[in-house]
């Protein structure tokens, strides 16, 4: 019998970690899988941002915590994972949101595509993509010994069509698509059905990262690049923190159980318009 849309998606009693947790996105990620009664566990480097998300989950009935996690230091990840165990004994679900740019690692006027130092295209590349394949193998091995679990990796917009300037980041966001399809027949078919691996893919929203390659720092308003981007998305808007919530919430929940290495755009159109 299909589950009713209530019960698939009260997450009461299930155990979500997510890296990148104290972030504008991924922050109300967290926010939202609290209003649906799921404990959440806020992974980031910046322990800061992540005790500023803990303290917005009041109120929620699941157990909450903030943790110190660098998604490219393996041992960092199992003592989260392990703590996470010790606190829950077991985990439900995990959101790659852990992520980003470089400022040196996009082309400008006085930095060209061949100036790029070799040091940040690998640092962009590996935050992105090793920043996703290295939490999914160490939260992956526990939910292949649980034979149930949910992956969400955070792909981006610039998977599908590569943007300018904007290099490292784009190709190493494609990879992610990539490996989400490949960890999602990988699992199902060598532990369990039960094991699902999905992406949502952002389009444009204004976050402390690009905010002022979109807007003027002065006035607020659309820079060059920003009008752009508007005038390619149908909904002539950016997106909103909340946007995400629907999409993320689906795939992490029932209501999505045969539903398994797909990539999920939340652009407003962008992707669908042909400039025409």
């Amino acid at each position: 019998m299909v589950p009713s849309m209530l019960r698939a998606y009260d997450f009461g009693g299930k155990t979500v970690a997510v890296t990148g947790g104290g972030g504008v996105l991924c922050g109300e990620l967290c926010r939202a899988l609290a209003g649906c009664d799921a404990n959440v566990v806020i992974l980031d480097r910046d322990v800061g941002l992540a005790e500023n998300a803990l303290a917005t989950l009041s109120g929620s009935k699941g157990r909450h915590r903030a943790l110190f996690v660098d998604v490219l230091d393996t041992a960092a990840i199992e003592t989260a994972a392990q703590t996470i165990l010790a606190d829950h004994g077991r985990i439900d679900g995990l959101i790659n949101g852990a992520g980003g740019n470089h400022p040196e690692a996009t082309t400008s006027a006085d930095r060209g595509f061949f100036d790029i130092p070799a040091d940040v295209l690998h640092y962009v590349q590996s935050l992105n993509l090793q920043g996703t394949i290295l939490p999914s193998q160490v939260f992956g091995r526990v939910m292949a010994k649980q034979k149930q679990g949910v992956i969400l990796n955070i792909s981006s917009m610039s998977a599908f069509r590569p943007l300018t300037r904007i290099v490292a980041y784009s190709a190493a966001k494609a990879a992610v698509s990539n490996f989400t399809q490949w960890l999602a027949v990988h699992l199902a078919q060598e532990y369990s059905p039960n094991l699902r691996v999905n992406a949502i893919a952002p389009g444009f929203f204004l976050t402390e990262q690009n905010r002022f390659l979109l807007t003027d720092k002065e006035t607020a308003a659309l820079t060059a690049r920003g009008n752009k981007i508007i005038e390619h998305t149908p909904m002539a808007r950016f997106g909103k923190p909340e946007d995400l919530v629907g999409a993320a919430l689906w795939l992490l929940s029932p209501a999505s159980e045969f539903v398994t290495g797909i990539v999920v755009p939340i652009d407003g159109g962008f992707s669908a318009y042909g400039g025409v």
